[in-house]
């Protein structure tokens, strides 16, 4: 309790603000997190993270955003406690949003947006250099495309620009659509890392509160892989004698080992193969804006445990 304390005296000082002068208003938002990482296959360690999301309003329909994080990687935000030489902080993004009735427009260093990012796609806390334009079309669908680079995974050169080559080159289209209220998917073609890759996914909530999802990426200039399935919802907690309910999320993968770099860049990457991972989270503290999470994951014969606290100022 005395740490939480710490870290939220610490936070509250870059709690979210909103100040306007004229048209123009500035915000920001801060979540904290504090986790046990133990992996069967090296010694066990205590890591925390910072995400910094700072963004200018400019009128209803002009913004500007960026992103600073700890870690060092694409797809790694979590500094190690007492390690001499981890100490990453890093501006990741830095991009201008136009939203109208023709869509939405993002350009610069802008995020990935990729679903349940722990199975699915790139690291939510990625990157690309490029444009986005997300159009709403009739019947509950959208279509999205994306043209850029991924140039470097280290998250001290996220913001260089120019650097890339071809090899580099991001390209995605992806048309998403709903089927009345518990049918969904997504299918898209994508171009990254020098691998051109076919996307699917299907979506069934087959009830309020709990969804199954499958997912196939294969890439198609290699003969590779991915497989997803999984599920997601919400438990109530009065069942194991807690106050709030506990949301949970459960899938099994298999990657094969020629998929490509692709795959290396989804969070907290372990390994191809056959694996799985459950986790369940839940609020500890309305009162501090504080929630817990414990997760187990299991590839390629290595098994890892993590648990721990987050913390959020979101005004």
């Amino acid at each position: 309790m005395v740490l939480l304390a710490l870290l939220t005296s610490t936070a509250s000082a870059v709690a979210d603000t909103t100040t306007s002068a004229d048209s123009v208003k500035f915000s920001q938002k801060l979540d904290i997190q504090l986790r046990y990482d133990n992996r069967s296959n090296r010694p066990s360690r205590e890591q925390y993270r910072f995400r910094y999301y700072p963004s200018v309003s400019l009128s209803k329909a002009w913004s500007l955003h960026s992103f600073v994080v700890t870690g060092d990687g694409f797809s790694s935000s979590h500094n190690t406690i007492g390690s001499s030489n981890t100490d990453y902080l890093y501006a990741r993004r830095l991009y201008a949003r136009h939203e109208s009735e023709y869509g939405k427009t993002e350009f610069g260093i802008i995020p990935t947006y990729k679903g349940r990012v722990s199975s699915t796609g790139l690291s939510k806390d990625g990157w690309i250099t490029g444009f986005r334009h997300v159009r709403s079309l009739r019947n509950n669908s959208a279509i999205e495309v994306v043209v850029g680079q991924l140039a470097n995974e280290q998250a001290n050169h996220a913001l260089d620009i120019g650097k890339g080559n071809s090899d580099d080159n991001y390209f995605e289209v992806e048309y998403s659509a709903r089927m009345g209220q518990r049918h969904s998917y997504e299918a898209s073609i994508e171009r990254v890392l020098s691998g051109d890759f076919l996307r699917a996914e299907y979506r069934f909530n087959y009830s309020n509160e709990n969804t199954l999802f499958f997912e196939n990426v294969q890439r198609i200039d290699a003969s590779a892989n991915k497989f997803v399935a999984g599920t997601s919802g919400e438990l109530s907690g009065s069942r194991v004698g807690l106050p709030h309910p506990i949301e949970y999320f459960a899938y099994y993968a298999y990657v094969d080992d020629g998929f490509g770099e692709r795959v290396e860049l989804t969070e907290d990457f372990l390994g191809t193969g056959h694996g799985g991972s459950v986790e369940f989270s839940s609020v500890l503290s309305r009162q501090h804006n504080t929630d817990w999470f414990v997760r187990v994951d299991t590839v390629g014969g290595v098994t890892r445990l993590l648990a721990g606290v987050k913390l959020s100022f979101n005004r």
